[in-house]
C-alpha cells in the first residue's frame, strides 16, 4: 500500500460513509472531481466523524482540520475517478472475502455493533471495502511497478547507514517479580527444586508479563533498569539469578539466550534495505503522480458553501 497521505485516505475510506458517483443525499454540491460529486451534507456528516467527541475545538483549529480533510477527500475522489478511467473493478467475491477477513478480527457480534455505532449498514461497509480495493488497484497499476530498487541504490544506502545496522549484545530473558523478599526466596527455592520458571511466573509474579510466563523479550544494555542489566548480562544461558532488589520489588531472572554483538554485512541486511528503499521510492513516485493528477483533473469547490 502507499504510505503516509495515502494511508490516511484509506483510513477515511474505512471509517467514513462512502460517496458514489452521484451523491444520494438531497443537498447542495460542495465538491466536483472529474465527474464525481460530494454534497455539502455528506461532506459535513463525514467531517464530523473525525472530530474529537470529548471536546470542542477552537474555531481556527476546526477550520484548519476541515481544509485538511477537504484536501484528502479530493485526493480520494481523484483516485476513484482514475480507477474508472483505467476500467478497474473488483469482483463481489473479492469484496466478500475482505468483509469476512475484517469480521474475523473482531470478537463475535462486535463487528455489527461497530457498524451500528458508526451509523453504517452492511451495504455501506461493502461499498467502502470496494473503494479501498479499487484504490489498491490504482496504486498497483501506476506506482508499484515503477518503484524499482537497483543494486547501486542498495550499496549506497548500506554505505551511508552502516552504523544503524550494528546490533549490540542482547539477551532474551524472563522474570518473576514479587513485593516481599521472603516470598521471593521461597519461590527461588522452588525453582531450584525443579519448578518450571514459566509456571512460577504465572502463579506468583506481580509483573504485567506474568501471563506470558515472565517473558521480557530481547533487550540490549541500557534498555531495562540498571539492576536488570547487572543481573542478566553476566548470567549464563539457562541459569536462574539470585534474588535481585530494584525499585520495582524483588526479581528472579532466567536468561534463555545470549545474542552477541553483530556488525552485519550487506548480504545479511539486503532484504531489509530493499524494503526501506522500495517504500521510499513508492512514496516519491506516488506523490509525483498524484501532483500531476491534481493539475490535470477538473476540480471544483463551492467555497461559498465551505
Amino acid at each position: 500500500m502507499p504510505r503516509r497521505g495515502f494511508v490516511f485516505i484509506l483510513f477515511l475510506i474505512m471509517f467514513l460513509p462512502a460517496c458514489g458517483n452521484q451523491d444520494r443525499l438531497p443537498s447542495q454540491i460542495l465538491l466536483r472531481v472529474d465527474g464525481r460529486t460530494v454534497s455539502l451534507e455528506r461532506f459535513q456528516r463525514d467531517f464530523e466523524q473525525i472530530l474529537p467527541g470529548d471536546r470542542t475545538l477552537p474555531k481556527e483549529e476546526e477550520q484548519a482540520l476541515r481544509r485538511s480533510y477537504l484536501a484528502q477527500r479530493i485526493d480520494h475522489e481523484l483516485l476513484l475517478a482514475e480507477a474508472a478511467k483505467l476500467h478497474l473493478n473488483v469482483s463481489l467475491q473479492t469484496v466478500q472475502q475482505a468483509m469476512d477477513s475484517h469480521r474475523e478480527s473482531y470478537p463475535p457480534g462486535e463487528f455489527d455493533r461497530m457498524l451500528v455505532d458508526k451509523g453504517l449498514t452492511t451495504e455501506d461497509w461493502q461499498r467502502m471495502l470496494n473503494e479501498e480495493l479499487l484504490v489498491e488497484k490504482v496504486f498497483d497499476r501506476v506506482v508499484r511497478d515503477k518503484a524499482t530498487v537497483s543494486e547501486a541504490d542498495i550499496e549506497a544506502y548500506f554505505a551511508a547507514h552502516r552504523q544503524s545496522f550494528i546490533r549490540p549484545e542482547r539477551v532474551r530473558a524472563r522474570q518473576i517479580t514479587v513485593n516481599d523478599e521472603s516470598e521471593g526466596r521461597r519461590i527461588l527455592e522452588r525453582l531450584r527444586q525443579g519448578m518450571p520458571f514459566q509456571e512460577a511466573a504465572r502463579r506468583f509474579s506481580i509483573s504485567p508479563d506474568a501471563e506470558q510466563g515472565g517473558e521480557l523479550g530481547i533487550f540490549a544494555r541500557g534498555e531495562m533498569p540498571e539492576a536488570f542489566d547487572l543481573a542478566v548480562f553476566d548470567l549464563p544461558a539457562g541459569r536462574i539469578s539470585e534474588l535481585i532488589k530494584s525499585e520495582y520489588g524483588y526479581h528472579i531472572f532466567l536468561v534463555e539466550e545470549h545474542l552477541p554483538a553483530l556488525k552485519p554485512d550487506l548480504k545479511t541486511v539486503r532484504e531489509e534495505i530493499i524494503a526501506i528503499l522500495r517504500r521510499q521510492k513508492e512514496e516519491k513516485v506516488y506523490q509525483n503522480w498524484l501532483q500531476n493528477l491534481r493539475q490535470e483533473a477538473s476540480i471544483e469547490v463551492d467555497w461559498t458553501l465551505f
